[in-house]
């Protein structure tokens, strides 16, 4: 089960995955659950621990190739909402982790299986080079 939390009420929910194409939603309110969403140096330790792979981003602003990189990724996330996590942490905001994991060069994305970091890629990647790292991994 994945815990996330509704952007709309604030409500945390325990999400197991879902089919394709469907996406879940908030027992609450009703509102979809995010997929992609922002984490800090206080979330992520929760945030990898997750039933579905997740993608952790670190990214900042001023990065020309995480600029690329975003969309990419947001796509990736509502393609696979329910099998697919991806977070994303601003280093200039949220560094604890970044620098903790050893991450030297943005955009760099780690990938995590049961909470185990089991990949990672540094410098934007097309979306093809994402999906077999995302598969393979």
């Amino acid at each position: 089960m994945t815990p996330l939390s509704c952007s709309q009420c604030g409500a945390r929910n325990r999400v197991a995955a879902v089919p394709q194409g469907q996406v879940p939603v908030c027992a609450r309110c009703g509102a979809a659950l995010p997929w992609l969403h922002d984490g800090t140096d206080d979330s992520l330790d929760t945030d990898v621990q997750a039933a579905v792979p997740v993608i952790v981003d670190f990214w900042a602003p001023w990065c020309g190739p995480c600029r690329v990189v975003g969309p990419v990724l947001e796509e990736i996330a509502r393609e696979r909402a329910g099998r697919v996590r991806v977070v994303k942490v601003n280093v200039d905001e949220h560094g604890r982790h970044a620098s903790a994991l050893g991450v030297q060069g943005i955009p760099t994305l780690l990938l995590y299986r049961q909470g185990q970091l089991t990949g990672r890629l540094v410098g934007a990647q097309p979306k093809g080079v994402l999906l077999s790292w995302l598969d393979g991994a």
